[in-house]
């Protein structure tokens, strides 16, 4: 089975033309969780499967979490999966995506940096009130798609001054809050100024602070606007493994045309050879790897 290993800021991937492959849909979920452990497997925060598009698109996108969950879409993830269609021949300078949570559209910028219009918020709560070990927090609530993405961000400037291991157990129970049915993407956030916001996201599905999050900065934008914390138009946000550019549009109480611009870099091709074990796990039998 050949596949591409990818980042956007140091959020990473593992991209599988399943068409080509031919893996079927119902065996997705075990292989991403076969995949995605770092140090005993190949390592990412989430698999990507090419699918037919169904809908006039070049290619439709099934992103699935580390844990094997069914993601709705990936930002960072929308920018790779865009190169990597454009540079497999799959689709031209602009990327017509069919992800779970509705259409995306990818823009080559140039070989390493890339531009996607993430999907429109369908559910907006600028103040949601959040309970957790007996204190509240006053957080904003977005879902971007239809499927929403679910996205919780806190301002909460302390975040990068706190140890790693107490912001981890804050997100793991934000994340897993009642008000949050299908759980939510935790965003913590430090605003600098009026055009740079400083964050991280502690990711549902990876269940661990990861070093960028793509649709957490295009929520993030979207929400604080709406709040009024920041005015510009294009924000600038700077995540742990690199700064994200968010630009959108406001009418009134709503944001639309939220445009993610940032690196989209391929790590290296490989090929893994792999049965399936009785218990329809995948066991790997050999690996081989190529830089790109």
């Amino acid at each position: 089975m050949r596949f591409t290993k990818m980042h956007g800021a140091g959020n990473d991937f593992i991209i599988i033309d399943a068409v080509k492959e031919k893996i079927p849909e119902k065996d997705f979920s075990a292989l991403a969780a076969f995949l995605c452990p770092r140090k005993t497997s190949v390592g990412a925060d989430g698999v990507m499967y090419i699918v037919p598009a169904s809908n006039g698109g070049d290619f439709g996108m099934r992103y699935y979490n580390s844990d094997g969950s069914l993601g709705e879409m990936c930002g960072n993830g929308a920018r790779c999966i865009s190169r990597y269609g454009y540079e497999h021949g799959l689709s031209g300078e602009i990327q017509r995506i069919e992800t779970t949570a509705g259409p995306v559209t990818g823009v080559r910028i140039d070989e390493d940096l890339y531009r996607v219009r993430l999907n429109d918020p369908t559910v907006i709560d600028l103040h949601k009130k959040v309970t957790v070990s007996g204190k509240e927090y006053d957080c904003a609530y977005t879902e971007l798609g239809d499927p929403g993405i679910p996205h919780c961000v806190l301002i909460y400037p302390e975040w990068d001054n706190m140890n790693e291991t107490e912001l981890c157990k804050l997100g793991s129970l934000l994340r897993h809050a009642p008000v949050f049915p299908k759980g939510a993407n935790v965003d913590f956030v430090k605003i600098e100024n009026e055009n740079e916001i400083k964050a991280v996201t502690y990711e549902r599905g990876v269940e661990d602070l990861t070093l960028a999050c793509g649709t957490g900065c295009g929520s993030i934008a979207a929400l604080l606007s709406l709040l009024g914390l920041v005015t510009a138009k294009d924000l600038k946000i700077k995540m742990p493994g690199g700064t994200l550019s968010v630009s959108l549009d406001i009418c009134e109480d709503y944001v639309n045309n939220i445009m993610l611009t940032g690196p989209a870099a391929v790590v290296y091709d490989g090929e893994l050879s792999f049965c399936p074990s009785p218990t329809g796990d995948a066991v790997v039998l050999s690996s081989s790897s190529s830089g790109s």
